[in-house]
């Protein structure tokens, strides 16, 4: 039988003193044979995570978010692992922490350290400074190419599931200062994408007028991404079962805020998508 003592000359306790000359005489005197192994980096990596789950928030991407409310790099690495489909119990066996510490991350407004934090970069196929919130103001996709970039045209079924979750994407139509393109909120009803405007405003088109609409997702780390362009006719919803519906929902709901009570609905005459990904790798999700 052989008794390990794990610990460094810092550490306190019985591990803390077998490691010091005291421990050398008990260990020559013990009944049992006993091994002193010291602690890796990785063991004190560890340990310093464990110290961290048991710390209370200490700030968040966003000044002053009290304690309990998820901050912004809770909202980022949870947004980023559930687009890759993987759940908490893979990302947290890939990065090699533990389960309770990646939940406590998730849902606090605590700022990891750098350990833990490019560990988990690395398994959400993202940088750092993107986890950080690094590049929000500027625009995406100025990383380079991939090595083996492959584009692949998608099915109608497979543009809307893009579509589906709903979101930020663009209306393009034409106006008396020429064409336009501007972000709207955005849902999908039945099929057909919709959204909430103010009378008056760019996006606000007559009845039966030409558009399009334009989604997209850029993921910077991958050098990959979807669009998404669908084609077809302006429809005002007025009836006030549907309208009722929709503000029922709260969806889609306006950034910018004001009164909007103008619902647009645009009748597909056309939708069309592609994927660019990195070749030799599984499709993107």
């Amino acid at each position: 039988m052989v008794l390990p003592v794990v610990g460094s000359r810092s550490t306190g306790g019985f591990a803390g003193a077998l490691l010091g000359s005291v421990g050398q005489r008990c260990a020559r005197r013990a009944v049992y044979p006993v091994r002193i192994a010291r602690k890796t980096c990785r063991d004190r990596a560890v340990e310093g995570e464990e110290r961290t789950m048991s710390r209370p928030p200490t700030g968040s991407g966003t000044a002053g978010a009290p304690a309990g409310q998820r901050g912004d790099i809770a909202r980022r690495v949870t947004l980023r692992r559930e687009r890759l489909g993987l759940s908490r119990q893979e990302v947290a066996e890939r990065a090699g922490m533990a389960l309770e510490y990646l939940e406590y991350l998730e849902s606090s407004a605590a700022v990891p350290d750098s350990a833990p934090l490019t560990r988990l970069a690395g398994v959400l196929g993202t940088s750092v400074g993107e986890l950080l919130g690094a590049g929000t103001e500027v625009p995406p996709g100025r990383t380079a190419a991939a090595a083996q970039p492959v584009v692949e045209e998608l099915a109608p079924a497979a543009c809307w599931a893009k579509l589906a979750p709903g979101g930020v994407g663009r209306v393009v139509l034409s106006t008396g200062d020429g064409p336009v393109a501007l972000p709207v909120n955005f849902r999908v009803m039945d099929g057909t994408v919709v959204y909430r405007t103010a009378e008056g405003s760019s996006v606000c088109p007559e009845v039966g007028a030409r558009l399009a609409f334009e989604a997209d997702r850029i993921d910077d780390a991958l050098s990959s991404g979807w669009s998404v362009l669908v084609r077809g006719t302006a429809v005002r919803l007025d009836e006030p079962e549907v309208v009722e519906h929709l503000e029922h929902r709260g969806r889609p709901d306006p950034w910018v805020g004001g009164g909007r009570d103008v619902w647009v609905r645009i009748r597909t005459s056309r939708v069309t998508g592609r994927r660019n990904r990195r070749g030799g790798s599984a499709a993107s999700r």
